[in-house]
Protein backbone atom coordinates (compact mmCIF):
# COMPACT_ATOMS: atom_id res chain seq x y z
CA UNK A 1 0.00 0.00 0.00
CA UNK A 2 1.38 3.29 -0.96
CA UNK A 3 1.90 5.65 2.28
CA UNK A 4 -1.11 7.75 2.90
CA UNK A 5 0.84 10.80 3.71
CA UNK A 6 0.68 14.15 1.39
CA UNK A 7 4.44 15.10 0.28
CA UNK A 8 4.64 18.52 1.51
CA UNK A 9 6.72 20.61 4.25
CA UNK A 10 5.18 18.64 7.38
CA UNK A 11 2.14 16.20 7.48
CA UNK A 12 1.22 16.98 11.19
CA UNK A 13 0.19 19.92 12.15
CA UNK A 14 -0.96 20.32 16.02
CA UNK A 15 -3.70 22.45 16.72
CA UNK A 16 -4.84 24.70 20.20
CA UNK A 17 -7.36 26.69 20.83
CA UNK A 18 -6.54 30.01 23.14
CA UNK A 19 -9.08 32.34 25.10
CA UNK A 20 -6.75 35.62 23.53
CA UNK A 21 -5.95 34.20 20.78
CA UNK A 22 -4.40 37.77 19.48
CA UNK A 23 -2.09 38.42 22.90
CA UNK A 24 -0.83 34.33 22.17
CA UNK A 25 0.06 34.49 18.81
CA UNK A 26 2.70 37.54 19.57
CA UNK A 27 3.64 35.36 22.80
CA UNK A 28 4.52 32.16 20.92
CA UNK A 29 6.26 34.11 18.22
CA UNK A 30 8.40 36.16 21.26
CA UNK A 31 8.87 33.25 23.58
CA UNK A 32 9.50 30.02 21.60
CA UNK A 33 10.17 31.89 17.90
CA UNK A 34 7.22 30.59 16.15
CA UNK A 35 6.82 32.86 12.85
CA UNK A 36 3.61 34.12 11.61
CA UNK A 37 2.37 32.49 8.38
CA UNK A 38 -1.33 33.50 8.08
CA UNK A 39 -3.75 34.76 10.58
CA UNK A 40 -7.33 35.04 9.75
CA UNK A 41 -9.33 37.59 12.67
CA UNK A 42 -11.77 39.15 12.93
CA UNK A 43 -10.88 42.27 15.69
CA UNK A 44 -10.22 39.43 18.90
CA UNK A 45 -10.99 36.52 17.27
CA UNK A 46 -8.95 34.53 15.43
CA UNK A 47 -10.58 32.32 13.04
CA UNK A 48 -7.37 30.29 11.61
CA UNK A 49 -3.71 31.12 12.21
CA UNK A 50 -1.07 29.09 11.05
CA UNK A 51 2.60 30.11 13.12
CA UNK A 52 5.69 28.25 11.95
CA UNK A 53 9.08 27.15 13.45
CA UNK A 54 11.26 25.62 10.58
CA UNK A 55 9.64 23.13 8.67
CA UNK A 56 7.06 22.52 11.29
CA UNK A 57 4.32 24.26 11.92
CA UNK A 58 0.88 24.84 14.70
CA UNK A 59 -2.26 25.83 14.16
CA UNK A 60 -4.34 27.91 16.26
CA UNK A 61 -7.88 29.55 16.68
CA UNK A 62 -9.63 31.91 19.46
CA UNK A 63 -11.57 29.33 22.07
CA UNK A 64 -15.36 29.63 20.87
CA UNK A 65 -18.37 26.60 21.75
CA UNK A 66 -20.59 27.21 18.70
CA UNK A 67 -19.37 24.50 16.55
CA UNK A 68 -18.88 21.20 17.27
CA UNK A 69 -15.33 20.76 16.77
CA UNK A 70 -14.54 23.06 19.25
CA UNK A 71 -17.08 21.45 21.80
CA UNK A 72 -14.41 18.00 21.64
CA UNK A 73 -12.24 20.60 22.97
CA UNK A 74 -11.27 21.77 26.71
CA UNK A 75 -8.61 24.10 27.90
CA UNK A 76 -5.80 22.79 30.67
CA UNK A 77 -7.71 25.12 33.41
CA UNK A 78 -11.27 23.29 32.59
CA UNK A 79 -9.52 20.01 33.19
CA UNK A 80 -7.36 20.75 36.22
CA UNK A 81 -4.06 21.97 34.14
CA UNK A 82 -4.12 18.53 32.64
CA UNK A 83 -3.48 17.56 28.74
CA UNK A 84 -4.32 14.82 26.17
CA UNK A 85 -1.44 16.24 24.03
CA UNK A 86 1.45 18.16 24.02
CA UNK A 87 3.67 19.57 21.39
CA UNK A 88 7.28 18.69 20.76
CA UNK A 89 9.60 20.85 19.28
CA UNK A 90 13.33 20.71 17.78
CA UNK A 91 15.61 23.34 18.36
CA UNK A 92 19.09 24.22 17.45
CA UNK A 93 20.32 25.42 21.15
CA UNK A 94 18.02 23.79 23.42
CA UNK A 95 19.82 25.42 26.51
CA UNK A 96 19.62 28.98 24.66
CA UNK A 97 15.83 28.19 24.63
CA UNK A 98 15.27 27.50 27.80
CA UNK A 99 16.90 30.62 29.12
CA UNK A 100 14.75 32.58 26.68
CA UNK A 101 11.84 30.97 27.40
CA UNK A 102 12.18 31.38 31.45
CA UNK A 103 13.23 34.82 30.56
CA UNK A 104 9.66 36.05 29.18
CA UNK A 105 7.53 34.23 31.86
CA UNK A 106 7.49 30.63 30.37
CA UNK A 107 6.27 28.23 33.47
CA UNK A 108 8.87 25.90 33.35
CA UNK A 109 7.83 22.42 34.67
CA UNK A 110 10.33 20.24 33.70
CA UNK A 111 14.23 21.79 34.03
CA UNK A 112 16.62 21.10 30.86
CA UNK A 113 18.14 18.14 31.28
CA UNK A 114 20.01 15.10 29.40
CA UNK A 115 17.98 12.63 28.07
CA UNK A 116 18.31 9.08 27.73
CA UNK A 117 17.69 8.77 24.20
CA UNK A 118 19.76 11.48 23.25
CA UNK A 119 20.10 15.23 23.54
CA UNK A 120 18.50 17.24 26.14
CA UNK A 121 14.97 19.34 26.74
CA UNK A 122 12.62 20.86 28.82
CA UNK A 123 9.17 21.61 29.29
CA UNK A 124 6.89 24.37 30.27
CA UNK A 125 3.41 26.14 29.94
CA UNK A 126 2.15 28.91 27.90
CA UNK A 127 0.49 31.54 29.40
CA UNK A 128 -2.97 30.10 29.01
CA UNK A 129 -1.71 26.61 30.39
CA UNK A 130 -0.89 24.70 27.53
CA UNK A 131 1.96 22.18 27.74
CA UNK A 132 5.34 22.56 25.67
CA UNK A 133 8.45 19.87 24.96
CA UNK A 134 11.86 21.48 23.44
CA UNK A 135 14.71 19.99 22.84
CA UNK A 136 17.67 19.55 20.29
CA UNK A 137 16.98 15.62 20.44
CA UNK A 138 16.26 15.16 16.35
CA UNK A 139 14.15 11.76 16.24
CA UNK A 140 14.90 12.28 12.08
CA UNK A 141 18.55 12.14 12.49
CA UNK A 142 20.58 9.08 12.73
CA UNK A 143 21.23 7.81 16.01
CA UNK A 144 23.83 4.51 17.12
CA UNK A 145 22.63 2.33 19.72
Amino acid sequence: MPSPARSTVATVIPSLRYRNAPAMIDWLCKAFGFEKHAVYADGNTVHHAQLTFGHGMIMLGSVERGSAWSQRMAQPDEIGGRETQACYVVVADCAAHHAHAKTVGAEIVDELEAKDYGGSGYSCRDPEGHLWAFGDYDPWAEHTA
